[in-house]
């Protein structure tokens, strides 16, 4: 007798057969019933297979936020065909990398094909082929150790590489979010999907398609366009990048009263405290921080919101129920609380390898299992993590450990100062000064922001140099790109010396 495995399909059927004719996915003014997604998913999934691929095919999705996307990526699942998700907001480039890279047999696409593969379907021809497609369920079963999406990480430190994530470590991701993040999830809770679904938004779809609550999903994000959204279907928690949520603080007339958020969970790239505590008080105590990384998508750490006191808004949190995490010296060892470290993970919800980079898995991913996320950070007495930087962006002047996110910390709770990125330039006195490019909301003088720095931070972690910038390089999900900042600054040898 052959066991199966639960697949995430079966979720989708599940909750159809729970949810019937209640919407499940709204989409400007369409509506999708979990019983019509389950159909669609089931068709779609059908009409991929007759087309000519089969399960194990790696399949690259470049199609906008909405409800064809999810239809599609479900429908991927059934069929037992390895989802590579793509960004629409990359450039032709950066998608044929992936394109090719994870040797993907298909792109389906809205129209744009930056590289060639053996089928290219057109979401119009796509609509077409599911129409006509077998009606019959479609369950293709699959191990759960075997790939089921392609996740790229953000390629802050080089070319980007492919996290292989499996049914086993999405099925731990949902556990996580329904345990520990978001247990209270009814049929009448309201996902609003504000930022791409292709990234950490795309990790709330699940857990609220399995208790019945509905998925609004925005096209596009305007700080506007979320709060008319999350007024009108009644959104119960959202998901955000730091940099969304200070888009909105800045430009939207929000009316608390008019809002029933109770969760807005946001990552995906560090938060200045000051930001944190203006939202705080702006939009109530309704965040929620997550903690993650493509090897272990959103679920290392998380901050619930009664936990955002003044004195930990810098903090990232404790480890989920499901999850364990030290922090490590240079030699592997476990270091005691208040002493810095890399952070390492294990659990359910960690990637199984790098698509075809088996010494880079052999580095990240030990034999036990536990992961080196490549981030420094401490706890401290009461188990809370903090982050202080990536392993590769702390900057060594005269000796001594810069974490860069500490200086920008500093510089962004200046009241000027929208946004900050610091990196280490490469001295020859002192191996490497500290740089900043900051981007003002409003004039201030070079001296001043200098002052701010000294009243605050140690001499060796001071800029020695800071630039105003129209804007920072971020990657396709909204992360600081230091490497970028550092080769772009008009850095001179006179500066460094005189500085």
């Amino acid at each position: 007798m052959t066991t199966q495995h639960l697949q995430i399909g079966d979720l989708i059927t599940r909750a159809a057969r729970a949810y019937g004719d209640a919407p499940a996915l709204v989409d400007g003014t369409r509506t999708v019933s979990f019983t019509e997604f389950d159909h669609l998913t089931d068709r779609l999934g059908n009409a991929l297979l007759a087309h000519g691929l089969a399960p194990g095919d790696h399949v690259a999705v470049l199609v906008p936020n909405g409800i064809d996307g999810v239809v599609t990526y479900y429908a991927l699942a059934k069929a037992g065909l390895v989802r590579v998700p793509l960004n629409a907001r990359e450039t032709d480039v950066e998608l044929a990398y992936k394109i090719e890279d994870s040797a993907a047999r298909a792109l389906i696409t809205d129209g744009r094909v930056p590289a060639p593969t053996e089928f290219v379907i057109g979401t119009t021809e796509l609509a077409s082929m599911a129409e006509a497609a077998d009606s019959a369920p479609c369950r293709i079963e699959r191990d759960p150790e075997a790939p089921l999406r392609l996740a790229y990480t953000g390629g802050t430190t080089g070319k980007p590489k492919a996290v292989v994530l499996t049914t086993r470590s999405e099925l731990a991701e949902v556990a996580n979010f329904l345990v520990d993040l978001l247990p209270d999830l009814s049929p009448e809770s309201v996902m609003l999907h504000a930022a791409p679904i292709t990234h950490g938004s795309g990790a709330f779809f699940l857990p609220h398609l399995v208790k019945g609550a509905r998925n609004v999903i925005l096209r596009k994000f305007s700080p506007q366009t979320f709060i008319d959204a999350a007024v009108e279907h009644g959104a119960t928690a959202t998901f955000m990048v730091p940099t969304m949520i200070s888009m909105l603080l800045e430009d939207a007339a929000i009316d608390r009263e008019r809002l029933r958020l109770s969760r807005i969970c946001y990552g995906g790239a560090p938060i200045a405290p000051a930001l944190l505590a203006r939202a705080i008080d702006t939009l109530g105590p309704v965040f929620a921080q997550l903690y993650g990384q493509a090897e272990s998508p959103l679920a290392i750490t998380c901050l619930q919101p009664w936990e955002h006191t003044p004195q930990r808004l810098a903090s990232a949190g404790k480890p989920y129920t499901f999850v364990e995490m030290e922090i490590r010296d240079a030699q592997g060892n476990a270091v005691p609380p208040g002493t810095a470290g890399e952070v390492v993970t294990r659990g359910p919800q960690t990637m199984s390898g790098y698509w075809q980079r088996p010494d880079a898995t052999a580095e990240t991913l030990g034999a036990d299992g536990w992961l080196r996320t490549g981030d420094i950070g401490q706890v401290d007495q009461d188990g809370y993590l903090y982050l202080l930087d990536r392993r590769h962006d702390v900057i060594i002047s005269g000796g001594f450990n810069v974490y860069p996110r500490e200086v920008e910390d500093v510089l962004v709770a200046h009241p000027a100062v929208r946004e900050a990125a610091v990196v280490g330039i490469d001295d020859a006195t002192w191996g490497q000064r500290v740089c900043a490019a900051v981007v003002l909301r409003e004039p201030v003088d070079h001296d001043t922001l200098l002052e701010h720095c000294a009243r605050q931070l140690a001499g060796f972690k001071r800029p020695k140099h800071i630039e105003v910038w129209d804007e920072l390089p971020k990657s396709s999900v909204g992360k600081s790109l230091r490497r970028t900042v550092r080769e772009s600054m008009h850095i001179t040898q006179e500066i460094s010396e005189n500085a």
